[in-house]
């Protein structure tokens, strides 16, 4: 379960995110949504201790993620290209996790041959460093990264930018088998408001840095959020 408490990020004078409570159970497929601005990636930065807060914090499974670090071995993340290692292959980089996460290179394997279709013939065995993937390709390669060592929080974000279309099917029904797996709690962020609305059961919406709306989703959800942001 994740936990937030009186939780705020500020720069100067200025608050970007202000988020009294929110709850997420374990096992939860959680959806944010919100434009540009709006926090989401500040969330994340904070849930990852990528960045402390101003006030509050973040429990990950009872656990204060801005005081110790023993929520790590349970949570993966994939934010942006900068969690990768550019002068690494895919193959090293993936082997380079495994070793963090207590997998050997067997294991690894294992978990690569799964996500085949995904990577498309454009990943592996390549002989090109990631920083010379194009961005959907290094996303994708982040994105299985983030699955190495059958973590129990997986967070992403904006996962399906960059993305092409055979490839956004192909993820949705990735984080839809993931979610099936009530012992993993999946995160993901969102500007394309369908997708989200397919792959998680429950979606928050930020504005402004504070909560407007939590919705569990339904047949109408997607007609209201579009409403929400039209205006």
């Amino acid at each position: 379960m994740i936990t937030t408490n009186n939780l705020t990020k500020s720069y100067g004078k200025h608050t970007v995110l202000n988020i009294e409570s929110l709850i997420i159970p374990k096992g939860e497929s959680f959806g944010l949504v919100g434009n540009n601005g709006a926090g989401k990636t500040t969330f994340f930065s904070l849930l990852l201790d990528l960045i402390q807060p101003s006030t509050g914090s973040i429990n990950n499974n009872n656990i204060k993620v801005n005081e110790s670090e023993d929520w790590k071995p349970f949570t993966s993340a994939f934010i942006d290209e900068t969690f990768l290692i550019g002068y690494l292959t895919p193959e090293e980089y993936f082997y380079f996790i495994g070793e963090l996460r207590g997998q050997n290179k067997a294991d690894v394997d294992a978990l690569l041959a799964t996500y085949q279709d995904f990577f498309h013939g454009e990943i592996l065995n390549q002989k090109k460093y990631l920083r010379d993937l194009s961005k959907g390709n290094q996303k994708k390669a982040g994105i299985v990264a983030s699955f190495i060592g059958n973590p129990e929080v997986i967070i992403l974000d904006e996962p399906f930018a960059n993305l092409d279309p055979t490839t956004q099917i192909r993820l949705k029904q990735i984080i839809k088998d993931l979610a099936q797996n009530k012992d993993v709690t999946v995160l993901v962020s969102s500007h394309d408001l369908m997708h989200v609305t397919e792959v998680c059961e429950r979606i928050v919406v930020l504005n402004k840095g504070e909560i407007v709306k939590d919705i569990q989703t339904s047949t109408e959800t997607l007609k209201e959020l579009e409403s929400f942001f039209g205006g």
